[in-house]
């Protein structure tokens, strides 16, 4: 779809999101996760050159953002998507009870992909409390907690279960939440600071989960705080993106995606067309996750 095609549908895409924004909560057992209801609509997925050149102007490289682009119209049925994502508290349930291990070894950026073997989900290298959430999780540990999930709903639903990690298009969409903006909250930088943790405020860790506000559709620390594994391979480009929300899995030895912005980087990375990846057995002290959920 061309991109001048996107203005002529941008004011019925948002009046789509905007008509079924009455969301409902709920939590399927004691130990698993709350869910938020996303309602169906389309949004203009990816960054215009314009948001483009911003990001470049603050600290981005025209290299680093190109891969946010063609911007393209995707359709979403409802899906759930976690309140929040994974805490400490929540992924040590799951390892108390399967006695998962810690792996080996945790980097401290996604800069670069050198594991140190004294860092795991357990020691990060700065306290943590149970409602923080839970870091140097890679995605193959994501994919193990969200089977264990799946085995604790089996028989109430059918095979393979309802728990997944979110595609990026809807992580995307969950974290624009009706919005167009550079971010959820508007166009504003300098209003990252009471919406989101990062490196201009984080203190050099993470914090607990629900602290700073959530975005429309009620999710909180969609951006910032952690980056959050989704189940798609990446590409660099946007170019053969399916439309409907669907994950790109066309690879099981690829670099997986991962969103949002961390208390470790720069609020221009806040942004919700932001794209990260990492090798899917890397873990970083900024790197969490959130699960989605298939809906009836």
């Amino acid at each position: 779809m061309k991109i001048t095609a996107l203005g002529a549908l941008l004011g019925a895409c948002i009046a789509g999101v905007a008509s079924g924004q009455s969301r409902s909560v709920f939590r399927d057992c004691p130990a698993c996760p709350e869910i938020v209801a996303i309602p169906a609509g389309s949004y203009p997925m990816g960054s215009s050159a314009t948001e483009q050149q911003w990001a470049a102007a603050h600290g981005a490289t025209a290299e680093s953002v190109a891969d946010e682009s063609p911007q393209h119209i995707v359709t979403l049925r409802s899906f759930g998507l976690g309140r929040h994502p994974v805490t400490r508290g929540d992924y040590a349930a799951f390892v108390r009870e399967t006695g998962y291990p810690v792996g080996d070894g945790c980097g401290r950026t996604t800069s670069n992909w050198n594991k140190e073997v004294a860092l795991n989900w357990q020691h990060p290298g700065f306290d943590q409390a149970d409602r923080d959430p839970v870091v140097c999780v890679s995605w193959n540990d994501a994919r193990a907690y969200i089977g264990w999930l799946n085995s604790k709903v089996a028989g109430q639903r059918a095979a393979p279960g309802p728990y997944r990690l979110p595609s990026e298009s809807e992580w995307e969409y969950a974290a624009r939440a009706g919005s167009t903006s550079y971010f959820w909250w508007g166009d504003e930088e300098s209003a990252a600071l009471a919406h989101a943790w990062f490196k201009s405020n984080s203190g050099g860790q993470t914090h607990p989960v629900a602290l700073k506000p959530a975005n429309p559709f009620g999710l909180y620390d969609i951006v910032g705080n952690v980056w959050q594994w989704t189940g798609d391979c990446y590409a660099e480009s946007y170019a053969h993106a399916a439309a409907d929300g669907s994950a790109n899995v066309t690879r099981n030895d690829c670099l997986r995606v991962d969103r949002g912005g961390s208390w470790q980087y720069p609020a221009w990375l806040l942004r919700p067309a932001t794209r990260e990846r990492n090798p899917a057995d890397f873990r970083a002290t900024s790197l969490g996750f959130r699960v989605a959920r298939a809906l009836p």
